[in-house]
């Protein structure tokens, strides 16, 4: 039989993009509250209204909006903890690499407007468990943020099991960073774009057919030749050559519209929550369409989208499936799921069915209890605004864990 070969494509966008760095400010401003309210609930902080200083009292859904010159902050906010807004914004801005006005965007002078209120108390409520009985404990208290269905995704093609395409374009936008940090590419800027396109056979990826960089750079670079060598030897090469596939024969596009000298902020507006695929798995797997940045852990378009990753990739790594797909439902203020789905593509080496139900008997999906095993109330989510919520090696992405490969296999045995 034929093998059936096929094209996908993934792209990724650096943090100088306009629409990351409304990530990275939504999620700074989290990053802020959590770690300022944790400290305190520590020294027994209670407010003049006689409210105490609580981690699980922390409710977020901050938005940040960019356009040049300016940047917006709004959403809902509830926290004993007062965070300089102003301050948090220009440090992000400054840390990503627009700290002069020739760049486009400059820190120091950029327009900080702060349009945050606080939350609705009928959201709140649902989370706060009025829905649930009193002498239950938190976790059993804790209802889902909202509704909606959330996605997770693991595939055994690279070694942090996620799709080739949407992998090699993140680790290239990282890659653009880092030369640029590094004073590697001292002309680069902030903003920048990447795409891969990977040829697969009977679903096993192959071969690189094309790649694409478009990067921000000074005006002093006109040569594109220039720019083109240097992405080959400093971005393309080192990413590619790690990964062990064809890709000496791909189309290689750099900037293929010539000039990138208007970037950031000033060339676009940048919105938190509109890189939702980039920020995933790259169109490989399905997406339920809440987006992640400035929103706390009890919004389950986050942290279930990050349990069911959790999920799938102890899937994939128990050799139960080569692929798979989870899939969780919640309804506002209810504790437990309302679906559950696994979907491994017939790639399962055991019964669906009786995978499903090992998932449901291993992990516990409910939001509190999501909460407590990836141990979500920590400041540390400004860094998973770039460059990819899944697939990065960090201590602190305990989503990406695969410690419950042997609770799975226990459960199938």
């Amino acid at each position: 039989m034929e093998k059936r070969s096929y094209l996908f494509t993934s792209e990724s966008v650096t943090e100088g993009h306009p629409d990351k760095m409304a990530d990275q400010i939504s999620d700074a401003v989290l990053d802020a509250i959590l770690a300022k309210e944790a400290r305190l609930e520590s020294e027994g902080y209670v407010s003049p209204t006689g409210v105490p200083a609580s981690l699980a009292d922390v409710r977020c859904a901050c938005e940040t909006f960019l356009t040049t010159g300016t940047v917006i902050v709004a959403g809902e906010i509830r926290t004993q903890a007062y965070v300089d807004v102003q301050k948090i914004v220009r440090d992000t801005v400054r840390r990503i690499g627009y700290d002069r006005a020739k760049f486009g965007f400059d820190c120091e002078t950029c327009g900080v407007i702060n349009m945050i209120h606080e939350q609705s108390p009928d959201i709140a409520q649902g989370v706060d468990g009025t829905f649930a009985h009193a002498d239950e404990d938190e976790i059993a208290r804790i209802g889902a943020g909202d509704q909606g269905m959330m996605f997770g995704y693991a595939s055994d093609e690279t070694e942090t099991l996620m799709p080739m395409p949407a992998f090699l374009a993140q680790r290239m936008a990282e890659r653009l960073a880092t030369v640029r940090k590094d004073g590697t590419l001292g002309y680069l800027r902030p903003d920048g774009k990447t795409q891969v396109t990977v040829r697969y056979e009977d679903d096993e990826p192959v071969e690189v057919t094309a790649v694409v960089v478009s990067t921000q750079h000074s005006p002093e670079i006109e040569d594109m030749d220039v720019i083109k060598a240097d992405m080959l030897a400093h971005v393309i090469a080192p990413v590619l050559d790690g990964v062990g596939i064809a890709w000496r024969d791909a189309e290689i596009y750099v900037n293929p519209t010539g000039r990138f000298v208007v970037g950031g902020p000033m060339g676009d507006t940048g919105l938190t929550g509109r890189k939702i695929v980039v920020d995933t798995y790259g169109g490989m797997g399905r997406h339920g369409g809440g987006a992640f940045s400035g929103k706390d852990c009890t919004k389950v378009d986050r942290s279930a989208a990050y349990a069911a990753r959790w999920v799938a990739k102890n899937v994939v790594a128990a050799g139960l499936a080569r692929r798979c797909e989870v899939q969780l439902a919640y309804a506002i203020g209810v504790t437990h799921p309302l679906s559950v789905m696994v979907d491994t593509f017939g790639t399962a080496t055991v019964d669906e069915r009786k995978l499903e139900r090992a998932v449901v008997e291993v992990f516990d999906l409910r939001p509190g209890a999501i909460i407590r095993d990836l141990d979500l109330r920590r400041p540390i989510f400004q860094k998973t605004a770039a460059y990819g919520h899944f697939g990065r090696e960090d201590p602190d992405f305990t989503w990406e864990r695969t410690n419950r490969v042997e609770e799975l296999r226990a459960a199938l045995a």
